[in-house]
């Protein structure tokens, strides 16, 4: 059975099998980088959505505790500043990646653009 002709981030050769047209497996195909750059992009945006998810569920529990007399509203008031603060920061690194991914794919267009005008004008 043939094998990936890639190699592994410790510079050992992949070992996964791939179909006998193939040279390379999905992780290892030059062909598809740009499609598991987009997979690792939509993998990298969906953990600060489960991070609001539970930051939300936390502050119903708090409000909760609050209203049923279990939790001291001067206590819950800080735990809100602190969760308030952590939402933030979970905002502002979104922002990051998002500009970063926008970066990054703007550099490709601009490159592929290059490259077509430099195959234009020497008629390769």
């Amino acid at each position: 059975m043939p094998r990936c002709s890639g190699s592994k981030p410790d510079g050992t050769a992949c070992e996964r099998i791939v179909g006998a047209s193939q040279s390379y497996c999905y992780s290892h195909d030059p062909t598809r980088a740009s499609e598991r750059r987009r997979a690792a992009s939509k993998a990298g945006r969906a953990r600060p959505n489960k991070e609001v998810q539970s930051i939300k569920g936390r502050l119903e529990d708090l409000a909760d505790g609050v209203l049923l007399g279990t939790i001291d509203k001067a206590d819950a008031a800080v735990v809100g500043q602190i969760w308030n603060t952590y939402l933030r920061a979970v905002s502002v690194e979104l922002k990051v990646r998002e500009q970063t991914e926008l970066i990054e794919r703007l550099e490709e267009l601009e490159d592929a653009l290059a490259d077509k005008l430099q195959r234009g004008r020497y008629g390769a």
